[in-house]
């Protein structure tokens, strides 16, 4: 269950967050959105494929972190084992939340709420919200910049998946990995960018994606795709030592 509420200095003036990297805070995900603004670290770390939302049939992509449910296979004893940690990760226990405004063009002014039910939120161990004096902490005004990133980079996901899906470039896969114990996993579910359609794209529609600023993404996308290898290596390091 959540509970946010929306950010108030008077509120909550003594709130901490905890910002380790733990099963208990949740971070035992097998994979989370991603945004093509942050594309170039992710595909340094991490494979790259897309998702499509139960609710509105609409996609999204997303950064892989384990094979199956639950499974995280960068969290170790001593935390998030990667160079780089997605937004949609970081942004927790936060979130851009709206409110009536007749003042903004489309009537709704966005705010910062928290989760006051995460595990991360409490008064005693973490990075502190505000200062003394009631102003943001250096840690909350890198979390207000995070936010703003990511509500451009829900707004920049549409823009693109629409440019894939117009193109034909997206298609389900099945991916059969069989681990050095013999065991084997079947990821299912994923979508992948259709490598053969793209490379049958003639050269206006190259050109319009990459004015759109789409084709450095879908290549990095593509790209991406080589950290499959060390990922299954983690999971058969995993299933030998278990």
């Amino acid at each position: 269950m959540t509970d946010y509420k929306v950010l108030n200095k008077d509120l909550h003036s003594d709130l901490r967050v905890i910002t380790a990297r733990e099963k208990r805070y949740g971070d035992n995900v097998m994979h989370a959105m991603t945004f093509p603004i942050e594309f170039r670290d992710i595909q340094s770390c991490y494979p790259i494929f897309f998702c499509k939302d139960t609710e509105s049939g609409s996609f999204y992509p997303t950064a892989l972190f384990g094979l199956e449910q639950n499974e995280n296979l960068f969290l170790t004893d001593d935390g998030w084992d990667a160079t780089y940690i997605p937004m949609s990760v970081r942004r927790h226990p936060f979130l851009i939340g709206f409110q009536a405004d007749d003042q903004q063009p489309d009537g709704r002014r966005p705010v910062v709420s928290v989760d006051m039910d995460n595990p991360r939120v409490n008064t005693s161990d973490g990075e502190s919200l505000f200062l003394a004096d009631g102003t943001p902490s250096n840690y909350l005004t890198d979390i207000i910049g995070l936010l703003e990133s990511i509500h451009a980079g829900h707004e920049h996901n549409k823009e693109f998946v629409q440019a894939l899906v117009d193109n034909d470039l997206l298609e389900a896969f099945t991916l059969e990995v069989t681990l050095k114990d013999g065991s084997k996993n079947q990821l299912t579910g994923f979508y992948t960018i259709k490598e053969p359609k793209l490379y049958e794209l003639d050269g206006n529609t190259l050109e319009a994606l990459n004015k759109q600023g789409f084709l450095q993404a879908i290549f990095m996308a593509v790209a991406s795709h080589a950290r499959l290898r060390p990922l299954v290596e983690k999971k058969s390091a995993v299933a030998e030592s278990s």
